[in-house]
């Protein structure tokens, strides 16, 4: 039987307060099992990220939550950071502008694994290589805009597996990036949870980049979950219209959303 890493039940929130609220998520029902690759696809707007930040403890200040985040394989709740790598969407923005690659990669090895600077730096120069950097002595005293797009993600992804997580949440990590760079760093992902074997939560609205590599696909609307299973199940046999209809088109999920009228405000 399948170990269940967390149990997301009745999970809805809420930003905003009195007459300007908004909710992101409605009453949300979702296992994700250990080991396992689980895409979350859905149009701008669905609520993928606020499920993302609230399974890594991440919501902002002023979210309300309601309904439970469980562990059940855990005796105590993951710490971000520590036991959850998040790798953000835009590395421009998630790395620090005015810190060397090595000083931001051997951060999270110091905090969280008790390492001098001297380790901790080894550690940042041997995730470099694991990400392919090239020349990644030289990248130690980097800073990050000294790299390309594509480059910095690698460099994201090191920084947010130095403290050997076992639950990476990528959240639209490629979506930035051009289509070449969008499968080399898909293929990195995969790669890496499976050397390490780590539980991989990818967010993604590129149905196609995800199912050459998800175990499971899960479909957001709206905010409410509304199809989940076996990836080749969902692509091949789908029960809902929404999912069809995102299978049948192709369409580009990042734009405006086609087919379930507006976003949530």
């Amino acid at each position: 039987m399948n170990e269940i890493l967390c149990a997301v039940r009745k999970l809805s929130v809420t930003y905003g307060k009195n007459g300007g609220q908004a909710t992101a998520l409605h009453a949300v029902d979702l296992d994700v099992i250990a080991g396992e690759r689980l895409a979350i696809i859905g149009e701008s707007g669905s609520g993928k990220s606020t499920l993302a930040c609230a399974v890594a403890g991440l919501l902002p200040e002023g979210a309300r939550m309601e309904g439970k985040i469980s562990w059940p394989s855990r005796n105590t709740p993951p710490v971000p950071g520590r036991d959850i790598g998040f790798v953000f969407q835009d590395p421009t923005a998630s790395l620090n502008p005015v810190l060397t690659i090595g000083e931001q990669i051997a951060e999270g090895a110091r905090q969280h694994l008790g390492f001098g600077w001297k380790k901790a730096l080894d550690k940042a120069l041997d995730l470099l290589n694991q990400v392919r950097i090239p020349l990644p002595e030289r990248a130690l005293a980097a800073y990050p805009h000294q790299f390309s797009g594509g480059q910095r993600q690698r460099i994201a992804i090191a920084a947010a597996i130095a403290a050997r997580p076992s639950f990476l949440i990528a959240d639209e990590a490629t979506s930035a990036l051009d289509m070449v760079v969008q499968a080399e760093i898909v293929s990195l992902l995969d790669e890496l949870v499976r050397e390490n074997g780590m539980t991989l939560l990818f967010i993604t609205h590129d149905l196609a980049l995800a199912s050459g590599f998800a175990d499971r696909v899960a479909i957001f609307e709206n905010g409410h979950l509304v199809e989940r299973g076996a990836t080749q199940t969902v692509l091949y046999r789908p029960q809902t219209a929404y999912a069809r209809s995102l299978i049948a088109n192709h369409l580009d999920l990042a734009s405006p959303p086609l087919l379930s009228g507006s976003p949530p405000p």
